[in-house]
């Protein structure tokens, strides 16, 4: 397992003169007060309510690494939107001494995208893949187990978008024997179940700022705990708005 001065990734830093004064960016919280990040452990999580842009962090990370903006590997060349913002261009990666071998961007968003790529790449290489044959998220699981192996870096956007809980929990075992593997994961996500990855980092987004939460003060743990606890109250101070 990577300890922290091995990591692939130890921190990033934001040179805001790069990003121009009237960019969006400048009006997401968390994102206009942020001047540098650390990681300190093999699997860091981005949590927070939509829009406050964890997904934009992440995205920035994965290109100004080199990865292709809809996702794949380091080789990947494809682009059917360019939707990506201007942060890539002000993230300056700070890197350890350590350099991965291998490495992966996915996110659920454009996951058909990145699978037509697989089928075609695989082709090429004379073994066919046929993703798009499977469910979604039997392709989805199959990317990973076909893509995770040992001394990577892995950047996922909300992967729990095309996994049932069950398959989920299969996530988690392949990120731990690649963990165990001296691989990093960097992820977004809004799983309960996801978070719950034991040692990981949770980095919150919310209230104005990125800082570090317990998995027990997540809103993802919070509500879940509260739903399964305790439904019908819940239920009926939520219909209760519609009489």
């Amino acid at each position: 397992m990577l300890g922290t001065n091995e990591l692939y990734l130890t921190g990033l830093k934001v040179k805001w003169d790069k990003i121009e004064q009237h960019s969006y960016l400048r009006k997401i919280s968390a994102i206009r007060e942020l001047d540098e990040m650390s990681f300190n452990t093999p699997v860091t999580f981005f949590v927070g309510e939509n829009g406050s842009g964890k997904s934009t962090l992440l995205e920035a990370i994965a290109v100004a690494y080199g990865f292709n903006p809809e996702g794949g590997t380091l080789n990947y060349s494809f682009s059917t939107y360019d939707s990506h913002s201007e942060l890539h261009d002000a993230v300056r990666l700070v890197r350890s001494f350590n350099k991965a071998k291998w490495g992966y961007f996915l996110r659920a968003e454009s996951f058909y995208n990145v699978a037509t790529a697989e089928e075609y790449y695989s082709r090429i290489q004379g073994i066919p893949q046929h993703y798009h044959e499977k469910s979604h998220g039997e392709s989805f699981l199959s990317v990973i187990q076909k893509n995770f192996d040992k001394n990577g870096l892995y950047i996922l956007d909300e992967p729990e978008a095309a996994l049932s809980p069950q398959r989920q929990l299969t996530l988690m075992l392949e990120m731990s024997k690649c963990v165990k593997n001296d691989s990093q994961f960097i992820i977004v996500t809004h799983s309960p179940i996801l978070l719950g990855f034991p040692n990981a980092e949770i980095l919150s987004f919310d209230e104005g700022a990125i800082k570090p939460i317990s998995y027990e003060d997540t809103q993802s743990y919070q509500i879940t705990k509260m739903f399964i606890n305790d439904r019908r109250q819940i239920f009926r101070h939520l219909f209760e708005k519609l009489d």
